[in-house]
């Protein structure tokens, strides 16, 4: 047989590995054997050998071209053979067999060839809308005048579309302003809210003073977005989002559109969930106040002392779950990370990976959430770190 190939692609446009060549060549030939022992066994009035062509098929919707086409070539040559060595009565059943037999190989070959390339199509767009995403994500460490912001972002692996998390950083006239958020749903269309949603904020941050009027512009921008999208046919979005502001001192302005709470890091170990109004997603506000609901949005102050850290996520951390269906237990998780950091400055362990929590906080998570959840993602993750510049 040819060579290993990846011509599939797993879920979410990972590449997947077919069956390889050594375990392909062994069930093949163990089957072949069994079926022409039955066949022997059973004498001419069977066509046992026949239950062979089901191989292929099977192979094709697994394997690789060449490998489909292998192992439809052994078949064809085995129901030759037992042909001669078991022929029917009659002439006309002997060709209408081979011919039978060739004529399935051939269309599960076609089948094989078609499903490689719909999987290398797939490919190839998830990995156009991936490299589109983070081109539009700020590649981290950044550090401002202000803070250090660590992070991480990892495209979701299970669905065959990206999610639409973002997140964005800004040393402005009016301090650091810094942005995550998470755009429902996934695919091309959330990716072109969150860049509405990026393209906004880079330039609100530096115009408005006020952080509430950042938060009033990112809001404009996906209701243009959503008109434009509805004028395509296609569906409005919201978007959850936090906007912080950071400025001398240590003190932190929050404004939260309908995002998870972050989470304030203590040097001590102690992990404490940072109390922010509930807030109406971006592109919901009109919605909000026709209901009567929350509005207008407020600033949130709360402290983040000069060891601490801030942590911010968005649901493909949270939304994690294991066999059972529990979700991830982020504050446990980060209460051991947390824990872990203060034993080892307290140990005085020069050089402990556990010392420079910030940096590897995101990475940390993440392999927890993914334990936690048997390797399995449903979104995208991203996590940021933000502490105090030193």
């Amino acid at each position: 047989m040819a060579g290993l190939e990846t011509d599939g692609t797993g879920p979410g446009g990972a590449v997947r590995r077919p069956p390889g060549n050594r375990a392909v060549v062994l069930g093949v030939l163990a089957v072949t054997a069994v079926v022409l022992l039955a066949q022997g066994a059973s004498g001419t009035s069977a066509r046992l050998v026949l239950l062979l062509v089901f191989l292929p098929a099977l192979l094709a919707g697994l394997g690789t071209v060449a490998q489909t086409v292998a192992v439809s070539v052994w078949v064809a040559a085995v129901v030759v053979v037992s042909v001669v060595l078991w022929p029917p009565s009659a002439v006309e059943a002997r060709v209408g067999t081979l011919v039978g037999v060739v004529g399935a190989e051939a269309g599960v070959v076609g089948l094989c060839a078609r499903r490689v390339r719909q999987e290398r199509q797939l490919s190839r767009m998830r990995q156009s809308a991936v490299a589109l995403q983070r081109q539009l994500l700020r590649p981290l460490p950044v550090v401002t005048a202000e803070v250090r912001l660590d992070g991480l972002y990892r495209p979701v692996e299970e669905d065959a579309l990206v999610g639409g998390d973002l997140y964005d950083i800004a040393q402005t006239p009016h301090g650091t302003r810094v942005l995550v958020g998470d755009v429902q749903g996934k695919g091309l269309p959330a990716i072109g809210t969150g860049f509405a949603v990026l393209s906004a904020f880079r330039e609100a941050a530096f115009r408005e003073a006020e952080l509430t009027a950042v938060a009033d512009a990112l809001e404009a921008a996906v209701e243009r977005h959503n008109a434009y999208a509805v004028q395509s046919g296609e569906q409005e979005r919201f978007v959850t989002a936090t906007v912080l502001g950071l400025r001398g001192g240590e003190d932190v302005r929050a404004v939260n559109c309908g995002h998870l709470a972050p989470y304030l890091l203590h040097a001590d170990g102690r992990v404490e969930p940072v109390a922010l109004s509930a807030g109406v997603p971006l592109g919901l506000a009109s919605l909000a106040e026709l209901t009567g609901g929350p509005w207008p949005r407020a600033v949130r102050r709360f402290a983040l002392p000069a060891d601490g850290v801030l942590v911010l996520l968005t649901d493909g951390i949270t939304e994690a779950q294991d066999a059972s269906g529990a979700f991830y237990p982020v504050e446990r998780g980060l209460a051991e990370l947390a824990a872990a950091s203060a034993d080892a400055r307290a140990g005085s362990r020069a050089g402990s990976r556990a010392e420079f929590l910030p940096e590897f906080l995101p990475e940390a998570l993440d392999r927890g959430a993914r334990r936690w959840s048997g390797g399995r993602s449903r979104d995208d993750v991203t996590v940021l770190a933000l502490r105090r510049a030193s």
